[in-house]
């Protein structure tokens, strides 16, 4: 691991907020079916651990959108690369993001769900990261606050790489 990463979270404090987020979704949607709709890549490591430790049904689906490129700030254009496969038509929605930090992706996403007619369409974050919040997006689940700093590690990556870190760094100072 290079020198100027930096520790944030460790592999217990990751997995103490992950069973805090999981209880409460539980708790949420009890007597409701889910449908848990990650958004990859990153959203990958936390979602497993995360419906892993859900008490209710859920059915897990995927989309990718892409607006970051090889650069440490989105680029401001999005795309959908994969969409969603479940019909989510009159369904309990709840979208799962690795971090939120411009809103602008997010934002994205809950327009674009919005004409499949879902029941109801949340949002879960690892890491809320409001420093560089460009658009205003409800957050209703999130783990952590960080307000600076690049963040890798816990499917966090800069340019593809040290996604598989278990815990979470700041790159630099």
């Amino acid at each position: 691991m290079p020198e100027e990463m930096i520790p944030v979270l460790s592999r217990a404090e990751i997995s103490q907020k992950v069973q805090g987020l999981a209880q409460r979704i539980s708790e949420d949607y009890t007597g409701k079916e889910l449908v848990v709709l990650g958004v990859l890549k990153g959203c990958f490591i936390f979602l497993a651990d995360l419906i892993r430790e859900i008490t209710i049904p859920v059915q897990v689906d995927f989309v990718r959108l892409a607006s970051y490129g090889s650069n440490t700030t989105s680029s401001g254009t999005i795309r959908i690369t994969k969409e969603a496969e479940l019909d989510i038509r009159d369904r309990d929605v709840l979208i799962v993001e690795d971090i939120i930090d411009s809103g602008v992706t997010i934002a994205f996403l809950l327009d674009h769900l919005k004409s499949f007619s879902p029941k109801s369409v949340k949002v879960c974050t690892f890491i809320d990261k409001s420093e560089r919040r460009e658009v205003q997006v409800p957050i209703d689940y999130a783990g952590i606050m960080v307000e600076q700093g690049f963040l890798v590690g816990y499917g966090l990556d800069f340019d593809e790489k040290y996604r598989a870190l278990p815990a979470i760094y700041r790159i630099g100072s």
